[in-house]
């Protein structure tokens, strides 16, 4: 293996007239292939690798509390630290040092930096690398981030530090498997990349699988046997289960006569080549996406440990996600006794197998609390979502109540799209029930008559495969609720359908939202309220975080219930899921209740949310119309009804009321409206 200084002067080799910085391995800088001697100062080493890597401007503030344990003038270091980078940094015509107001900020245009290329890629997807650039990722890790560099005395920026060398651990390892899975068995590199690979996740059982592979096909069988020994071991040390590798080395084994190729160690199946598939405990056809939610950790003014606040909320948001039901959490105590053995979250969500791992840390300061929260896939190391929450601590509760409501709706809703994207990229004959369910909302959000046929193609194959998944017959009530309220079908035929399909879900799930949120809607389709808000209420209750179900809630009292109910169920809903599918029905339904309480004006904003949606089907553009009309807005009301009436040339006021269940004074309303606009 090459030595850094090798390493260096490869990666400089051809950036002559080039500024690079190499952030993995020792802290170099070189400019026109002569390496920078940098000043003795490892806080400056420091404040330059944090700035490297910050997406913007860091406050002076933030730094001197990142790097400095209260000395006498930490503003005055830090101000000396600046003037070395400037002296390092700056060009004559190109000033990379910035300090636009109290922030400092670092202008690396132009210049290679090895983890900012590495942190680009991941973010784009480390699975949608060639292997020229795989290798060249690869040659970049020269040792571990910031190597050698440790400070005293700051908790703060330590924290950061191991968080940085973790994630650029794990993304290594991620480059690495994809390159095994890339090049051929006897390629030169192999050995070396499956052994960092290894060294890198030791309890990634892809890993061990690829080696066992790689060794079989060069008919080093006794070598497989030795290493399975010594796997075996390592994984029994952890209490880890190493039944899914030995599965696996069974299958390369028996396969041996025929063994002529590189197999892909992969979970997923990938034509042409044959593949080792690690047998998965829950054996059930849905095989649902996984999560862990590792504990917060808590930064404290005086660095101490992890605390209350940080468990509490960790706890809260694992609790949430499990009552959602829509993927399979890890359960507190597993993700707890991970971390009290300081192991790091990419490798704890190797260790239990998992999709998708959570992070977060919770920050308290006089007048604020700031809860930063990531989401990792796990095989790739790509972080999926991250977002920062900060709140004035008026009351602590409350506030952490609110942050948690949008950690869990948002980890819910990323999942689910990765999930349905995912799911759309393969062959239809290829799915699993989870996938086809996926794929099924992908279709259903689309809004239209054929689009709404082929969501339920996809849930019925769910169904078929897994007869015992409730959000798929879920799904499946939700495609005959929009063909009797799209008028796509017989309603009554239809209606009873999206009662069946929603009675089947809540007889293998009673307590699963979606279950409950379908019959809720199914049973307003029958003219069911009372019932239909019984089970709608269930729903919410069961999860408080289930955004449909409090948007279903706003959708019935808005035409016959409680307004001003439904104006609120109608802004929790769109807090608790801000880039929801429906989104344009919460907007439509707080339009209708806006109108109920004689707020035309209110009622014809909404409206026009709502038909700015890009899915909004004919319905929403008809509140839009009855809404504008109402408000006096006739000719935006005018060119809503031409448009609807392009789409339905003979819609008028009584499929618009026949459409809904309003309350008698409602109804004469939307008629006034539609009389105005020639639709009445």
């Amino acid at each position: 293996m090459e030595t850094y200084v090798e390493s260096a002067r490869s990666s400089l080799h051809g950036e002559v007239a080039g500024f690079s910085v190499r952030l993995l391995g020792p802290l170099t800088i070189a400019r026109n292939g002569i390496i920078i001697q940098l000043p003795k100062s490892r806080k400056l080493c420091a404040l330059l690798a944090y700035l490297a890597l910050a997406p913007h401007p860091v406050g002076r503030s933030r730094l001197c509390e990142l790097l400095w344990d209260v000395p006498n003038d930490p503003r005055g270091e830090l101000r000396w630290c600046l003037s070395k980078l400037r002296g390092i940094l700056d060009e004559p015509h190109h000033r990379r040092v910035e300090t636009p107001g109290d922030t400092i900020a670092l202008d690396l245009r132009g210049a290679s930096v090895d983890a900012v290329d590495i942190a680009s890629a991941a973010a784009k997807g480390v699975e949608t690398l060639g292997l020229e650039r795989l290798q060249a990722l690869s040659g970049m890790f020269a040792g571990d981030f910031l190597d050698g560099l440790e400070i005293d005395r700051s908790p703060h920026f330590n924290s950061w530090l191991i968080a940085q060398r973790r994630r650029f651990g794990s993304w290594h390892a991620a480059i690495l498997e994809h390159l095994v899975n890339k090049l051929p068995v006897d390629a030169d590199r192999m050995s070396s990349h499956l052994d960092k690979w290894l060294e890198l996740a030791p309890f990634d059982g892809r890993a061990h699988v690829a080696l066992l592979k790689g060794l079989a096909q060069r008919g080093q069988f006794d070598a497989c046997e030795e290493h399975l020994a010594s796997a075996a071991q390592l994984f029994a040390s952890e209490d880890l289960d190493f039944g899914p590798v030995r599965e696996a080395w069974r299958t390369i084994r028996n396969e041996r006569p025929a063994a002529t190729f590189w197999a892909r160690p992969s979970l997923v199946p990938a034509a042409p080549h044959a593949s080792i598939v690690l047998p998965n405990s829950d054996t059930a056809a849905s095989q649902k996406a996984s999560l862990a939610v590792m504990p917060f950790a808590e930064e404290t003014a005086d660095g101490g440990p992890r605390g209350g606040i940080a468990d509490g909320l960790t706890h809260d948001i694992i609790t949430r996600l499990a009552k959602l039901r829509d993927f399979f959490v890890i359960a507190r105590g597993s993700v707890f006794a991970l971390a009290e053995k300081n192991i790091g979250p990419e490798d704890a969500g190797r260790r239990l197998n998992v999709d998708y791992v959570a992070t977060g840390t919770v920050r308290s300061q006089a007048g604020r609390v700031t809860v930063a929260v990531e989401l990792v896939e796990v095989r790739t190391a790509r972080i999926v979502w991250a977002e920062t929450f900060e709140r004035k601590p008026n009351d602590i509760f409350a506030v952490l109540d609110d942050i948690g409501n949008s950690i869990v709706s948002s980890i819910s809703a990323e999942i689910e799209t990765g999930e349905r994207n995912r799911a759309m990229l393969k062959a239809p004959n290829s799915l699993n029930a989870w996938e086809a369910y996926h794929r099924g909302l992908w279709h259903m959000y689309r809004f239209t008559r054929a689009e709404n046929e082929q969501a339920r193609h996809f849930f019925d194959i769910a169904l078929k495969l897994d007869p015992t998944f409730a959000r798929a017959y879920a799904g499946l009530s939700f495609t005959h609720w929009q063909n009797a309220f799209q008028r796509w079908g017989d309603r009554d035929h239809e209606s009873a359908l999206a009662f069946e399909a929603a009675g089947q879900g809540l007889l293998v799930d009673d307590h699963n939202p979606a279950a409950h949120w379908a019959m809720g809607r199914a049973l307003w389709l029958r003219g069911e309220q009372d019932g239909s808000l019984i089970e709608l209420e269930r729903a919410v209750d069961l999860s408080p975080n289930f955004a449909l179900g409090h948007y279903a809630l706003s959708f019935v009292h808005s035409q016959s219930g409680d307004p001003q109910a439904a104006i609120g169920s109608s802004d929790h809903s769109r807090h608790l899921s801000p880039f929801d599918p429906l989104l344009f029905g919460m907007l439509g339904a707080r339009a209708m209740s806006h109108v109920r309480l004689g707020q035309f004006d209110e009622a014809a904003e909404w409206a026009l949310k709502a038909a700015a949606r890009p899915n909004a089907h004919a319905i929403i553009l008809a509140i839009a119309a009855h809404c504008l009309a109402l408000a006096g807005r006739l000719d935006e009301a005018r060119s809503f009804a031409a448009a609807l009436r392009k789409m339905l040339p003979n819609y008028c006021a009584d499929d618009f009321i026949g459409t809904f269940r309003f309350e008698p004074d409602a109804e004469a309303l939307f008629r006034q409206g539609a009389k105005r606009i020639g639709l009445g």
